[in-house]
């Protein structure tokens, strides 16, 4: 049986598969989260593109960064052009602080083996 830190994957034959992640995994899914605050392109770009092929949960989490990151972008430039009107003054910290907070609990998540998803983020990559 299937639990919370499993996840289906589909093989080669199209048969559904439950896969845990092993600790390499546990703790490359934790660096791609906590790079960001080193190299927040770079380094986790580059773990996710030698990783992405062996792993579906290294693949899975480097999705999540970057959807993360590019909704954040986003959200930090309609923050921007929100100064104008006095509204960015609170924005863009609000948005920073959840930014960090978003990057520290998919860390967490990412070394509990957990497959987390973010909320309120654009699933651009797929």
């Amino acid at each position: 049986m299937s639990n919370d830190y499993d996840v289906t994957v589909v093989n080669e034959n199209g048969n559904d598969v439950y896969y845990k992640p092993s600790d390499e995994e546990k703790i490359l899914g934790m660096l791609l989260f906590l790079l960001n605050f080193f190299t927040a392109i770079v380094g986790p770009l580059i773990i996710w593109l030698l990783k992405r092929g062996d792993s579906a949960y290294i693949d899975h989490h480097g999705k999540e960064y970057f959807n993360l990151l590019i909704s954040f972008f986003v959200y930090e430039i309609i923050a921007a052009l929100t100064l104008l009107i006095g509204i960015g003054f609170i924005l863009i910290p609000i948005l920073s602080i959840i930014f960090l907070v978003f990057i520290v609990i998919g860390a967490v998540k990412a070394f509990q083996g957990e497959y987390y998803r973010f909320p309120l983020i654009f699933r651009i990559i797929k």
